[in-house]
């Protein structure tokens, strides 16, 4: 029985040494050494602070920044720890009862604008952490934010236009703007 049991548990520590530390270290290292914003959780810094990361959202509900796509998280919005959709249907009387909160919500804090509500303003992603809205949903909020700030339309649409990410490769998914990146830019602190 000894004649098997040594050289077993060699290779449980032999193993257990590459694949729990060596293997680890080796794969951290190329990806700082390759990809080192991504590998530190793609932070957007002002002045050396971080300031959220441009892979997950944050919540805004102030008529002065663009506001992201909800969130389905628990126990509360934009929760990375428990990364979830609703699991709502379209049928399902809660999903119906929240979009309508939601397009209430958007109209009371700009009654003027009668233009359809996009879809990605009123319902969540998958994830729940999605940190993009469409160019549609930050058009439909432009002249709010404009008018809370005293901005000129034109350079609340410029700025949208400057932080519009085309399509991953050229042709996956469609145009989206960060709403964090954006809503850095609106205060100026992003260059």
């Amino acid at each position: 029985m000894f004649v098997h049991l040594l050289p077993s548990l060699r290779m449980l520590i032999v193993m257990s040494v590459v694949t729990g530390v060596v293997y680890p270290l080796v794969v951290t290292g190329i990806a700082q050494v390759a990809f080192p914003a991504a590998a530190n959780g793609s932070l957007i810094s002002v002045n050396g602070k971080a300031m959220g990361s441009s892979l997950i959202g944050q919540p805004f509900d102030d008529p002065n920044y663009f506001w992201s796509r909800p969130s389905a998280t628990s126990p509360q919005p934009y929760n990375a720890m428990a990364s979830s959709g609703s699991n709502q249907g379209p049928l399902n009387p809660a999903l119906t009862d929240a979009v309508k909160d939601r397009i209430k919500a958007l109209r009371d804090a700009d009654p003027g604008n009668t233009a359809p509500v996009p879809v990605d303003l009123v319902t969540a992603s998958g994830s729940g952490l999605d940190p993009h809205i469409s160019v549609a949903a930050a058009d439909y909020q432009a002249a709010r934010v404009a008018k809370a700030r005293g901005l000129a339309a034109d350079k609340v649409q410029s700025l949208i236009a400057a932080h519009t990410e085309g399509r991953t490769f050229g042709v996956l998914g469609e145009p989206r703007v960060n709403v964090l990146a954006l809503n850095l830019a609106l205060d100026g602190a992003l260059h």
